[in-house]
């Protein structure tokens, strides 16, 4: 059998948009996926200017994980059980998602207490890091992939056997 070899470029410095204010980055040879696929659909760089922690992440990452954790407990007690994975949320968030922040109103209001700082239900569209943490909430509802609720598991293995 041939070996297959990996040819990844040098480290390059790439120049940020100018809204970064020309922040120059080096991209080191760690950061470059050997995988084609990865390197075509995964961005090297992080955009700060996303917004993480919107109403939206919250709203659908606490629905899903609540979800996901009634739904594969109530699915647990079947002779086969049906086991609902965060994938499930992952495909079915991003639609829902997009939905809200075309729906959502822009306005901006203040909240008492934290001073002159503005606040939005719909700060602009949906992203990549509100998919991704909507992700991890699932993924806390579904057991980590396991069905039901982590508790319901060691207080089911803590049962005698008749």
């Amino acid at each position: 059998m041939g070996s297959l070899e990996i040819e990844t470029p040098n480290p390059t410095t790439t120049k940020l948009s100018e809204s970064e204010k020309g922040i120059t980055t080096t991209t080191d040879d760690d950061d470059i996926s050997p995988i084609e696929q990865v390197r075509l659909t995964v961005t090297n760089t992080d955009d700060p200017t996303l917004p993480v922690w919107t109403f939206r992440m919250w709203f659908l990452g606490l629905l899903s994980c609540a979800l996901l954790s009634f739904l594969n407990q109530f699915f647990a007690y079947r002779t086969e059980a049906l086991i609902i994975t965060q994938i499930t949320v992952q495909v079915a968030t991003l639609p829902i998602g997009r939905l809200m922040a075309a729906v959502l109103p822009t306005a901006q209001f203040r909240i008492p207490g934290f001073g002159s700082r503005l606040f939005s239900v719909n700060p602009g569209p949906f992203n990549i890091k509100e998919h991704v943490l909507i992700s991890i909430f699932a993924n806390a509802g579904s057991a980590f992939g396991d069905g039901s609720a982590y508790a319901e598991q060691k207080r089911n293995s803590k049962l005698p056997t008749e």
